[in-house]
């Protein structure tokens, strides 16, 4: 995982993407290294993680950061089976009023969070939760270039998931190149 001060953001969500939930088949299950732990048993479904997408999460030309309820626990539980270094996480303001309309109006309650969090700064979110609202609303208020990628919760990250976002990291990094003559 590369990253600077210039480099994209990639918001990256626990539940869906990384731990995948509402088929109807059995998923998978990996050694998470922690099963000994006291309190692993709150976290059952830590299980369900499948360490290889740490090494593809850090080979990212990007910086990392946790846009997820898990918040700092991230850090805690899901890094170590990930084999990550801790990552910044997005602390979700108060629900307001303005929460309220967003919803009404298919907005995600992230949305409005991750743009002031970039500050203008390219980024990319993963989430199972994305809409075409969030979409749209991005274009208007971002003034810098962003990808709003919904995985299917059903099956988490996949080989298409990160072939996309891989290629728009590197289209993103060769845009910051060239403007930066």
């Amino acid at each position: 995982m590369t990253g600077s001060a210039r480099s994209p953001l990639v918001f990256l969500d626990v539940d869906g993407p990384l731990i995948p939930f509402g088929a109807t088949q059995r998923y998978p299950t990996y050694r998470t290294g922690r099963a000994q732990m006291p309190g692993m048993n709150s976290h059952p479904l830590l299980a369900r993680i499948n360490p290889a997408h740490g090494p593809r999460l850090r080979a990212l030309a990007c910086e990392l950061v946790w846009a997820t309820t898990w918040m700092a626990d991230a850090n805690e539980w899901i890094c170590p089976i990930l084999g990550l270094p801790e990552l910044p996480v997005v602390v979700w303001p108060e629900p307001s009023e303005l929460d309220d309309q967003d919803e009404r109006r298919g907005m995600h309650w992230k949305t409005r969070a991750l743009v002031e969090w970039a500050a203008g700064r390219p980024f990319a979110w993963i989430d199972d939760e994305i809409t075409e609202v969030d979409r749209a609303w991005v274009s208007v208020h971002h003034s810098g270039r962003a990808l709003l990628h919904r995985v299917d919760a059903r099956h988490g990250l996949n080989d298409a998931d990160y072939l996309l976002l891989e290629n728009w990291l590197r289209e993103t990094q060769d845009g910051l190149v060239t403007h930066r003559v």
